[in-house]
C-alpha cells in the first residue's frame, strides 16, 4: 500500500499515476472514486457540491470519502493487488497514532506500508490548480491568501516516508523522483 498524500494542486495525482505505469498496481484516486457522491451527497445535504472547505464537508463529507478510499484499498490487497492511494492525507498523515495504527493493521496482514509527500510551493500549486480548472478549487481560487494561510508548504507531515518535489522548475522531474522513490520504498 502506497499512500500519496499532498495540498491541492500539489502533483499527488500525476505522481500516482507515473508510479502505477511503472509498477501496474491498481491507482486509485480518492476524488475520482467519490466525487459524483460526494456531489450527490452535498446538494441532499443543502450544501454547494463543490464545497470542500466546510464543517459540513470537512465533519461531515470527509471521512466518508477517506472510508471508501481505504476500503477499496482493502478490498485490492486482500486478493493480492498492490494499490497507490492518491489523496490529500493531510490529517492522517500528521497523526503519528493513526499511521501507527494503518502500519501495524499492514503488518499484520503481511502487507509492505510506505507513505510519500508530495511537496509544492504555494505559486506552483495555484498555477497546478488554475490549470487543471476543477469547480472543486473555486473557494480555494478566490480565497487563496486564506487557504495558504492555513496550510504549511514547508514541512512534510511527521510519518512520511519519501517527500518528492514537485515545484515548477524543480532540478528533477516528477517522472524522474517517481523512479528515484519506488527504488526507495521497495528498498
Amino acid at each position: 500500500m502506497v499512500l500519496v498524500g499532498g495540498y491541492a494542486g500539489s502533483g499527488k495525482t500525476e505522481f500516482s499515476r507515473f508510479l502505477s505505469d511503472i509498477t501496474g498496481w491498481a491507482f486509485l484516486d480518492k476524488d475520482s472514486l467519490t466525487r459524483s457522491i460526494v456531489e450527490r451527497l452535498l446538494i441532499s445535504l443543502g450544501s454547494d457540491p463543490n464545497d470542500r472547505h466546510s464543517e459540513l464537508y470537512l465533519k461531515e463529507v470527509r471521512p466518508l470519502e477517506y472510508r471508501c478510499l481505504m476500503e477499496t484499498a482493502w478490498d485490492n490487497l486482500n486478493v493480492g493487488t498492490s494499490s497507490i492511494l492518491s489523496a490529500p492525507f493531510i490529517t492522517g498523515l500528521k497523526d503519528e497514532a493513526w499511521f501507527t495504527r494503518l502500519e501495524n493493521r499492514c503488518t499484520a496482514k503481511g502487507i509492505d506500508l510506505a507513505a510519500i509527500w508530495v511537496r509544492c510551493d504555494p505559486e506552483s500549486m495555484r498555477e497546478y490548480i488554475e490549470f487543471r480548472g476543477a469547480a472543486r478549487d473555486a473557494w480555494k481560487l478566490n480565497n487563496w491568501e486564506q487557504y495558504i494561510s492555513g496550510i504549511d508548504t514547508d514541512n512534510s507531515p511527521p510519518t512520511t516516508h519519501v517527500t518528492v518535489d514537485n515545484r515548477l522548475g524543480s532540478a528533477i522531474s516528477l517522472a524522474d523522483q517517481t523512479r528515484e522513490a519506488l527504488k526507495r520504498i521497495l528498498a
